[in-house]
C-alpha cells in the first residue's frame, strides 16, 4: 500500500503525488478505500484511484540510483524494428500500457533509430510512430525527473550530459 507524499506512475496518467487516502460510503453502504492522486505535471486535477483496482497499474517511482543504472544500460538495450505496422503498433502500444522505464526506452530507441534510418533515405516516417514515442517520452521523462529530482524538460540534457555518447 502507498501512503501519503508518496510518488508514483499511474497508469497513462504519468507521475502522481499521492495526497490523500479516504473512505468512500456507497449508496448502498458499502465503504470503499481510495487513493486521493494529484498528476505531479499537470494542474488543477484530482484523481481518485480505488486502492483495490487491478485494471490501472499503479507503481512506486524509481529510485535515482535505479534511474542512473538504467541509462547508463541505456546503450545496450535490444533495438529490433517490427516491420509489419499492425504488429508493430500492437507491441509498441504493449510497451507503452506497461509503464516500465526499460521498455519506455527501448520503444523509444526503436522509433528513434527507424526514424534516423528512413530519413536517411528521404522518407517520412510513420505518424503513429511518432505519437507512440511522444507519449513514451513523456511518461520516461516524468518518472526520471521526480527519480534525478529535476524537471521533465531537463532529463535529455541530462542523459546526453552524464551518459556515454554510445548510440544513445
Amino acid at each position: 500500500m502507498f501512503k501519503i507524499d508518496d510518488c508514483v506512475m499511474y497508469g497513462m496518467t504519468g507521475a502522481c503525488k499521492v495526497i490523500d487516502i479516504t473512505n468512500e460510503k456507497f449508496i448502498n453502504g458499502e465503504d470503499r478505500k481510495y487513493y486521493v492522486l494529484s498528476p505531479v505535471y499537470a494542474e488543477n486535477i484530482i484523481i481518485k484511484a480505488p486502492v483495490d483496482n487491478k485494471n490501472i497499474p499503479m507503481r512506486k517511482t524509481i529510485s535515482k540510483s535505479s534511474a542512473t543504472s538504467l541509462l547508463n544500460d541505456m546503450a545496450n538495450m535490444d533495438v529490433s524494428w517490427i516491420d509489419d505496422d499492425k504488429t508493430r503498433n500492437k507491441e509498441f502500444n504493449a510497451m507503452l500500457k506497461s509503464g516500465k522505464c526499460e521498455e519506455l526506452i527501448k520503444l523509444i530507441r526503436n522509433i528513434y533509430c527507424n526514424n534516423e534510418k528512413v530519413k536517411s533515405i528521404g522518407k517520412k516516417p510513420h505518424q503513429v510512430d511518432d505519437n507512440v514515442m511522444k507519449e513514451a517520452e513523456r511518461l520516461l521523462n516524468e518518472e526520471l525527473a521526480i527519480a534525478l529530482n529535476i524537471s521533465p524538460d531537463e532529463v535529455i540534457p541530462y542523459i546526453t550530459s552524464h551518459i556515454p555518447q554510445q548510440n544513445i
